[in-house]
């Protein structure tokens, strides 16, 4: 049950900082205005709140972890809103950055 609720906070934490930065990014490079710009910030400050959520107590770990999350999770943010089709090696980098995070997160270890 940690693990699943440690999951579904990555996936939250990368919704908020992905969309915060798009949010961002529409209302700068778009030119859609403050109001996107703002709720991008809102967006990239609920994201840092999440990740203290997470039930490990090692901040260098979550955000490293984390990390591969934000890879994977940004090629299927580009995929669903910006119609990116990564290639293959944009597939493997980030299967090999999932990897990454099970590693770090989730392998067994000694007390």
């Amino acid at each position: 049950m940690v693990t699943i609720r440690s999951m579904a906070l990555f996936v939250l934490a990368a919704v908020l900082e992905i969309g915060g930065a798009w949010l961002v990014w529409q209302g700068v490079r778009e030119h859609r205005g403050w109001v996107w710009i703002g709720a991008g910030v809102i967006a990239l400050g609920l994201y840092g709140f999440v990740a203290t959520l997470q039930p490990d107590a090692d901040f260098g770990r979550i955000l490293a972890a984390y990390g591969g999350v934000f890879v994977a999770g940004s090629l299927l943010w580009g995929m669903g809103v910006d119609g990116y089709r990564p290639d293959r090696f944009d597939v493997a980098g980030a299967v090999v950055c999932l990897v990454g995070v099970a590693i770090i997160m989730y392998a067994p270890r000694s007390v």
